[in-house]
């Protein structure tokens, strides 16, 4: 996986990094007030052999010390001692316990042995630690003691007598609740790692055209606004402008032969295909375009409670024969866009959809618009979009960021591949506004006529005559904050002899 692909997966799931640090400071401070405070007491040892009467002697001594100091150390934390410690303070504890409360450490190259007691009683520690510094010299030589010598070759010293059991600086309280909050941020970042790495779902145009087989004509990011209100009217001025574009790219699928009626679908529900009819409707309305959007998703019609009218006779009314367009037909705002809705619920609306009337439906509402949006159910829970999608010009797919998986894209397309049916384009939506996809599309930037300053008036142009015309034939000079130097005009560029202001 590439750095960019990880800081990546981080920053999406951020929520999780942070969840883990929290997760992990609570645990580590929960333990910490479970074992309360902790007091160490400390002390050093020397190990050092009987005195020598030669310089081999001395050398000899000095590496058998050195050989020592290991096996000592692990004496000190033997159970031999502890049991000695616990006889000699009459202490309520195992030697296991008290065990479990000393460390010991050499230093390679030395002869010393450095001991730690802690506990959690200030008293107790100081007790066990004054106690290990009166058997462990006493232990090492009664091991070193035989009957062949006379008193013990090694001499176990202090090199630093025991001190007063203190509290840790800083407390290890707050030690702990560091070091879990350090521990819980890298296992919730190596969750959000390890999620990106087995996600399935579609977040990346490049896989979304691929597995469709068509090109992202658009992409809606997030916006809070739309989701409660439904309409750009009610949104960021920023969606209104995405859904501008994606009007825009509609137009020029095929220059030749434009699709005219066009069916908007997904593969699962809750992928803001709804949503996107209706905005995509308005933004070719504000474009000058006449624009019908047929309520097809008989099953769970949502088009009139977003533009809020009137639901009743519908589709299904048109196809039964007891209704004409015009008169279930409603106009939105100055009458560039008109809703049919869906109408009364059919017994089979897969059936309904498929027929030869819808055809003819279609056909005549292509005759008299721009352009015919269809809002159909979507394609893989139910059979309704499939028969349907065969009498539309193209279809688009409407995939949700992040929660549209690769399977489902892949078998929707497959689905309209089956039926004959065109796949015009998809658009993902909802994507995240913070990510790698925002950045690329400059999400957040702020391109506004006079924005951040005040637009100085645009002087009057002053009529210039074009020698050789006559005088009503004029062209306005250029206004002086559109000239450019003398100095900076390059002679192949410059203008001909006798033809001034923007007439050349």
């Amino acid at each position: 996986m590439e750095p960019r692909a990880v800081w990546s997966a981080l920053r999406m799931r951020w929520r999780t990094s942070v969840a883990g640090l929290l997760v992990g400071a609570v645990i580590a401070g929960a333990i910490s007030i479970l074992l309360g405070p902790s007091y160490t007491s400390t002390m050093q040892f020397f190990v050092s052999t009987a005195d020598s009467g030669s310089m081999s002697d001395a050398f000899q001594g000095n590496q058998f010390a050195h050989q020592r100091v290991a096996s000592y150390a692990g004496l000190v934390t033997g159970d031999t001692l502890a049991t000695r410690i616990v006889d000699s303070l009459d202490l309520e504890l195992s030697p296991d316990e008290v065990a479990a409360k000393i460390e010991a450490t050499t230093v390679t190259g030395t002869v010393l042995i450095y001991v730690s007691v802690t506990d959690s009683s200030q008293e107790r520690a100081e007790r066990i630690a004054a106690a290990l510094g009166e058997e462990f010299p006493a232990l090492v030589a009664d091991l070193e003691t035989t009957s062949d010598t006379a008193g013990t070759p090694v001499n176990v010293e202090f090199a630093d007598r025991p001190g007063a059991a203190i509290a840790p600086s800083p407390p290890l309280a707050v030690r702990n609740i560091v070091l879990g909050a350090l521990l819980g941020l890298l296992l919730g970042a190596a969750v959000s790692i390890g999620r990106t790495l087995l996600d399935r779902s579609v977040t990346e145009p490049d896989d979304a055209e691929e597995i469709a087989g068509a090109p992202v004509i658009g992409i809606v990011f997030h916006d809070e606004m739309l989701r409660d209100g439904h309409t750009i009217e009610r949104a960021e001025s920023r969606t209104a402008e995405q859904y501008r574009q994606l009007a825009t790219s509609l137009q020029y699928l095929d220059v030749d032969e434009p699709p005219k009626v066009i069916m908007v679908s997904s593969a699962v529900p809750a992928e803001g295909k709804t949503t996107m009819v209706v905005n995509l409707a308005i933004a070719l309305a504000d474009a000058g375009h006449r624009v019908t959007i047929v309520e097809a998703d008989l099953r769970r019609p949502k088009v009139v409670e977003y533009l809020d009218l009137v639901s009743g006779a519908g589709v299904t009314n048109l196809l039964a024969g007891s209704a004409e367009v015009e008169d279930v037909a409603q106009v939105v705002g100055g009458g560039g866009l008109r809703v049919i809705a869906a109408g009364p619920t059919p017994p089979s609306p897969s059936r309904l959809l498929g027929s030869s009337q819808m055809a003819v439906l279609l056909d005549k509402l292509r005759g008299d618009n721009d352009y015919v949006l269809v809002d159909a159910a979507p394609l893989l829970p139910v059979a309704d979009s499939r028969g349907l999608a065969a009498h539309v010009d193209g279809v688009l797919l409407s995939v949700r960021h992040g929660n549209t998986t690769k399977d489902q894209l892949g078998e929707a397309a497959r689905a309209l591949e089956g039926v004959g049916a065109t796949t015009l384009g998809v658009v993902l939506n909802m994507v995240p506004p913070r990510g790698d996809l925002a950045a690329a599309h400059a999400y957040g930037l702020d391109y506004g006529y006079g924005a951040g300053r005040e637009a100085d008036p645009a002087p009057e142009a002053e009529p210039a005559s074009v020698p050789g015309h006559a005088g009503s034939l004029e062209y306005p000079r250029e206004p002086d904050y559109l000239r450019v130097p003398e100095n900076l005009r390059r002679p192949e560029y410059a203008r001909a002899p006798g033809l001034t202001g923007r007439g050349d």
